[in-house]
Order: C-alpha cells, then structure tokens, then sequence
C-alpha cells in the first residue's frame, strides 16, 4: 500500500481508524534538530475531532507516544516512529456496510482491490483519522523550517459558497499565528460566523458541505524543485491529493488563468536590495516546477463528507442486489475546516524534503 511520500524525507502513515493505534515513520530527518513537544501538541490539537458540534463527536486525545528518533526532545538520526492510540472507537455503528458500501466512500473499491478483507470501521486506512500521524510529520517540518526562516500557514477560504479574504500577497508569521490560534481558522471572523452558521445548518438537514484551503509558504529559496515530471507543484500535489477527501489542487491563481490574457497573468520581474523577486504572484512561487523565491501559494478542494444521515441508494453486495443504506455514528458535518493544520502539514514536510534534497545551504 503506497501510504508514502518524500525522497530524502521519507513519511510513511500506517494504522486503520478503529484499529489499537494510528501512526507514522520518518526516515532522513536531520539529527540534532530539537523538537518542541508542547508545540506539537498544540498543533495536533487544531486537528483534533470533538471540540465542539462543528465536527465529529468522536473523542480522541490525540497525543503522540515515540518509539524512536528522538532523544529526550532531540532528533538522533534514527528514523523517527510514533503512535496515537485509538481511544474512543464506536465499531458498531460500521456493522452494516460490511456489504454495503458507502457512496462516495472508498468502502466499494476497497471490497474490490482486497477482496472483501479490508477493514473498513470509520473508513480504515481511508480515515480522515489518518490525518492525525500526518500531522506529527507536518508539525516537526514546520519547526525544522521555522529555523530557517520558512514559515507555513493556511485558512479556511471557502464553505459552500460563502468564501473568506485570501491572504495578503506576503504574509506574516503573526497573521499565521493568529488564524492558528482562533477556533474557526478564518482571517475575517464575520465571514467565518456564517460559514460556521451554514455548516450546521447542514448538519441539521442530515447532510454536509464541502470546502477549500487557501496555504502560503514564506521564506522558501529560489531554485528548488526540477522540471517536468519532478517539479514542486507535482511534488505538493501528490502528497496533497493523499489527504482525504481532496479533490482539487491549485497554485497561484490556478484555472482563473485560463480565462485571462498573459498580460494580467504574467508576473513582471524586478530588482529589490540586490535579489530579483516578482511585482505579483499570479504564478503561486513557482515556474517550470522550480520556485522562484516568492511566497508558495496554493489552494485545496475538500469535498463533503460522505457520510450522511439521509437514506441514500447503494447495493448489498454479499447479495448483489440494489439496497437502501442510513449511516449511524459520529461524522463531520464538515471536513475542510479541520484539514487546515492537514494541509500547513503536508506541504511542509514536501518542503523540507525538496530542501534537503537540494541541500539548499541550510543544513
């Protein structure tokens, strides 16, 4: 199972939502790189389920234990392990899809690629709960980067159809540590009042909605990455694209650049205190897959969540016959508002991959 991405930075995610423990292996990380704890439990605790009727009932603590790579709080060049246990699991609520998968669920080509054996409680290995290990990854690449003056964050852009300001064209570490320390991660807070007041609204009516994450990195250096086939923008989409439930990545303005002329999409070049930088940022930080030194900015698609109250049609498959399925349990009546943090983790780690590969001058 391909559950691994990076080069030098190698993470591998492992677990299944209801099985004793979630967890993840990096291999290449730097030794001799101290690791905040409490900080990395702050930042796994913006992911965490059942904070509030926002998201999933589902309590989990969602503390790390480490098996290896770290003396007391330091990276010793083994690879690092850790785990989170599953505490608050409810397997009978998943009884019934044993046979009948759930739409827009993987439940049915799991059945298929695996024969029917895959364990599909809370989605399996397919869990949104698989982000939690992710972001241990994440939390210490963003504390391995910061020391380099990289800094990564991200908001919540879009709920349905009522969308946040985007960030501004250089971002501050202050404003990323603002929106990381409001409990709805959005830059303006009136516009986040309403997306919380459409997502339970949506819970209310049996169902859910769908949304997207604007994430910026600041400070990385020109010249990273490879053309073609190997580029940034094909390095953070592969990795991005294993969060679940997302279903669009963009860079810079994305597909808005089908419908506009190149005199408004180019990004004119410029000369500041001896370094060339760009005068706009339509390109996202990157040009033929190498970053150009601006700010890396990229969007997310994150799809609602599947499981929904309503009765929706599906077959039986142990009698291949259509059939009719209610989902019971815990769910998120909106994902992309916890995939935030997901998100800041993913593109982190690919980062401090492509700077470790390209040896940078920062290690």
């Amino acid at each position: 199972m391909s559950s691994e991405f990076g080069k030098i930075l190698k993470v591998s995610v492992f677990g299944q939502s209801h099985g004793t423990a979630i967890g993840v292996n990096i291999d290449g990380l730097p030794a001799g790189e101290k690791i905040d704890l409490e900080e990395l439990q702050r930042f796994l605790d913006r992911r965490r389920p059942g904070k509030n009727a926002l998201s999933t009932a589902r309590s989990e603590a969602d503390k790390p234990i480490f098996l290896s790579g770290l003396m007391e709080d330091t990276t010793c060049g083994a690879p690092l392990c850790a785990i989170i246990e599953n505490s608050d699991p409810h397997s009978k609520d998943y009884g019934e899809l044993a046979s009948k998968p759930r739409p827009g669920h993987a439940d049915y080509t799991a059945w298929v690629k695996w024969k029917g054996y895959a364990d599909m409680r809370g989605g399996g290995h397919f869990s949104g709960r698989l982000t939690a290990p992710l972001c241990i990854a994440g939390g210490i690449a963003k504390q391995i980067l910061a020391r380099r003056g990289i800094y990564v964050g991200a908001h919540l852009q879009v709920v349905g159809g009522l969308a946040d300001q985007s960030f501004p064209p250089a971002p501050t570490l202050e404003l990323f540590r603002e929106v990381a320390e409001k409990p709805f991660p959005v830059l303006n807070d009136q516009a986040g009042e309403q997306m919380q007041a459409l997502i339970l609204s949506a819970k209310e009516g049996l169902t859910s909605v769908g949304g997207s994450v604007e994430c910026v990195a600041t400070g990385v250096p020109a010249g990273l990455g490879d053309p073609m086939f190997d580029g940034v923008e094909n390095r953070l989409a592969a990795a991005l694209f294993g969060i679940p439930a997302v279903k669009g990545v963009e860079f810079g303005i994305g597909f808005a650049a089908s419908a506009v002329m190149a005199s408004d999409s180019n990004d004119p070049f410029a000369v500041r205190d001896g370094s060339v930088f760009t005068e706009t940022n339509h390109a996202g930080g990157i040009l033929g897959g190498i970053t150009t030194g601006m700010p890396i900015v990229l969007k997310v698609a994150v799809k609602p969540t599947p499981s929904i109250a309503r009765e929706q049609q599906t077959v039986n498959l142990s009698k291949m016959e259509n059939a009719k399925l209610t989902i019971h349990g815990r769910h998120d009546p909106c994902i992309a508002h916890r995939a935030v943090p997901v998100v800041e983790a993913v593109t982190a780690a690919v980062l401090l991959d492509l700077l470790l590969e390209g040896n940078h001058g920062t290690f």
